[in-house]
């Protein structure tokens, strides 16, 4: 009943968005006088401030087209689907020019609500001098019944079959919630002696251990049985989705508990965007769009992941007590012994507390201490440790460092 609401509350302000836009249109036009005063601005924000608070978001484009070579020289890039899976597409970004040996890299994007698009910036970043893949996932809603369910060993047996199709040598970087997988990944392939290992692991911001400096969202995590989990969170795709009746935790409930962990920065952004619609500073209000557009746009996941990943990594703490299993098999996460890992943190990260991710330096034993790097970002957020300034200027650096060290 929640997703139908959901959609009825769309639909019914469709009209309200459509009237906005036009509105928004006609007085952004050139050969409109009202785009050149204060008070057609004024006008002009209301509208776009309408527009945008009544829009159904949908799944942004990378669009990467070109990056610029350590050389100077600007190459293009064209976005490949290396691997279609039903539940995830393994997309590579393709440099159109002869280089010289690049390291490859496997982006592991988070599946906890977004699209892989809110990491367009890692990707941007680590293109010049990276062979760049990254995990694309899908939205459940699309996904027919029939195809089946998808749970956490799906996803570890993802990253596994990933790796081998890109080949021996590639480094891996998890970005928040794919740690704990990515880790257990590793941690089957080093047991298996698999020569598709990843070179070298780098865990930004992720859960590895949520018992060390829990945040909001792991309090509430723990404090409530998997039990309120499926009662509250979980809901079944109306049946004029192409997943019609698979039960899902839909994107908009991720959306809302995301907006509401920073409710008064949200409104504080929105603000300041519609201050800056009347100021006619564009520069700052297509910032605000270029965020907005990607934070907005969101997607449901497989109900039994989402539940399977809440018991294992914020309540039962499976990986850190090295009992996590896959398809009935231990994970051993002592038998990692040679391949480097880097984990990143935020000191400001309200999702992903200090020493969540630094904890699997504790639980790698085995692994000798120079193949170990912590590196903690002064004044960054959990966004701000894969996106924006900090992001580019200090923390990416650091891992084309690392990996460099270690390819």
């Amino acid at each position: 009943m929640l997703y139908y609401m959901h959609d009825f509350n769309h639909a019914i302000l469709a009209p309200v968005n459509a009237f906005a836009r036009t509105g928004t249109y006609g007085l952004t036009h050139t050969f409109s006088p009202l785009n050149y005063s204060t008070e057609g601005r004024r006008v002009k924000a209301n509208f776009e401030m309408l527009e945008r608070n009544t829009r159904h978001f949908f799944k942004p484009a990378f669009g990467l087209k070109t990056t610029t070579l350590p050389s100077g020289e600007e190459c293009k890039v064209t976005e490949e689907i290396v691997q279609r899976e039903n539940f995830c597409h393994l997309i590579h970004f393709k440099k159109e020019a002869k280089l010289a040996h690049q390291p490859k890299i496997l982006i592991c994007a988070p599946l906890s609500g977004h699209y892989a698009t809110l990491l367009r910036d890692t990707v941007r970043a680590m293109l010049p001098d990276h062979d760049v893949y990254i995990t694309d996932w899908q939205n459940a809603r699309d996904i027919p019944l029939i195809v089946g369910e998808f749970t956490l060993d799906n996803y570890i047996s993802y990253i596994m079959d990933f790796l081998r199709i890109i080949g021996p040598g590639t480094h891996v970087m998890a970005v928040c919630q794919p740690a704990v997988p990515v880790t257990a990944a590793t941690a089957l392939m080093s047991q298996n002696k698999d020569k598709c290992v990843p070179a070298s692991l780098t865990l930004m911001g992720g859960p590895i251990d949520s018992r060390n400096n829990p945040t909001a969202v792991n309090k509430q995590a723990k404090e409530h049985p998997i039990s309120w989990f499926r009662k509250h969170v979980i809901t079944h795709v109306p049946y004029y989705y192409p997943g019609a009746w698979r039960e899902v935790c839909p994107g908009f409930l991720m959306l809302s508990g995301f907006m509401s962990m920073n409710l008064e920065r949200h409104v504080t952004a929105h603000k300041k965007f519609y201050e800056h619609l009347i100021q006619g500073d564009e520069e700052s209000a297509a910032s605000h769009r270029q965020f907005y557009d990607e934070f907005m746009s969101v997607l449901d996941l497989p109900a039994e992941y989402y539940l399977e990943s809440v018991r294992v990594a914020f309540q039962d703490h499976d990986l850190p007590k090295n009992k996590m299993k896959w398809n009935g098999h231990k994970v051993d996460v002592h038998a990692i012994d040679k391949t480097p890992i880097l984990a990143i943190e935020g000191e400001l990260d309200d999702i992903s507390g200090l020493g969540q991710t630094k904890a699997v330096h504790d639980i790698t034993p085995h692994l000798p201490a120079d193949k170990k790097q912590y590196h903690q970002q002064k004044a960054a957020g959990h966004y701000g440790i894969f996106n924006g300034s900090k992001w580019r200027n200090h923390i990416m650096p650091v891992v084309r460092e690392f990996i460099k060290k270690h390819d």
